[in-house]
C-alpha cells in the first residue's frame, strides 16, 4: 500500500482505523495486528478487503496448503499471516518505510513453528523485479491495492512477472471510483478475471485472474 500522511480523522465511521490495534479470528487463531495510522497512513490500518480476503482463503476455495504465495502491498501483514497459518510459504511484501511494522505484526501473530512460512521483503511495484523469480509463485494476492491511478503500470508490470501461465490472482477490491474500473479493464488485456466472491455488507469483490496465453498474430 502507499504510504499516505496522517490527517487527522473526524469521521466517526473511520475511527477504527486509528486504534492501535485490530483483533481478529482466523484459521482457529486470535490475531492482534498493530495498527499506526499517525505514523505510516493507509499502509498500517487493516481495512475491510483484508478482512474479506482472509474470509475466503477460509473458505478453501484456493489451495494454499504447500504453495509458494506473494502479497503486495501487505500493509499490516493480515492477509499474508492467515495465508501462513493455512499452509502457504508466504513473501510478504511492502515497501521500506513498513517494512519493520509489517516485521513485527508477522513476529507477534505466527507461532514459533511456522515463523519460517513468511519472510518479509521490500517491493515497489515496477522495481527491482529482477530479485522475484519470473513466474515463481502460485498464488498472488492483494487486498486493497487499487486505489492509485499511477500505480496502476508497475502493478500490472509486477503481476505479469510473478505470474507463470498456472499462477492464480487474487484481487479484494472495493470499486469506489471509475479509476478502480479502468484497472480492472487493463488487467483483462493480460489476464482472464472472474469475479468469485462479494461480500455485500463491506462492498467487497474478491476477483480470480490467471495470465492469458500470448496472443499470435495471425
Amino acid at each position: 500500500m502507499a504510504l499516505v500522511p496522517y490527517v487527522e480523522n473526524v469521521i466517526p465511521a473511520l475511527s477504527k482505523l486509528q486504534n492501535s490495534s485490530a483483533q481478529f479470528h482466523f484459521a482457529n487463531h486470535d490475531l492482534r495486528l498493530a495498527q499506526d495510522w499517525k505514523k505510516l497512513g493507509v499502509a498500517a490500518v487493516v481495512w475491510d478487503a483484508a478482512v474479506v480476503m482472509c474470509m475466503y482463503l477460509e473458505l478453501g476455495q484456493v489451495e494454499l496448503k504447500g504453495k509458494v504465495v506473494i502479497e503486495l502491498g501487505a500493509g499490516t501483514g493480515l492477509v499474508g499471516i492467515v495465508a501462513a497459518l493455512l499452509g502457504a510459504k508466504v513473501t510478504i511484501t511492502d515497501r521500506e518505510p513498513a517494512l519493520d511494522f509489517l516485521s513485527a505484526n508477522i513476529k507477534a501473530n505466527l507461532p514459533a513453528d511456522i515463523q519460517g512460512s513468511a519472510v518479509v521483503s521490500e517491493l515497489s511495484w515496477g522495481e527491482g523485479l529482477e530479485r522475484y523469480p519470473a513466474g515463481g509463485f502460485d498464488l498472488v494476492l492483494g487486498a486493497d491495492i487499487v486505489y492509485l491511478e499511477d500505480t496502476f503500470v508497475p502493478l500490472l508490470q509486477t503481476l505479469e512477472h510473478l505470474c507463470s501461465d498456472t499462477t492464480v490472482v487474487l484481487l479484494a477490491c472495493k470499486i469506489r471510483y471509475e479509476r478502480d474500473t479502468n484497472f480492472l479493464s487493463m488487467l483483462k488485456q493480460r489476464f482472464r478475471v472472474e469475479d468469485v466472491y462479494y461480500e455485500k455488507d463491506k462492498d467487497i469483490h474478491i476477483y480470480k485472474a490467471w495470465k492469458l496465453p500470448p496472443r499470435r498474430d495471425l
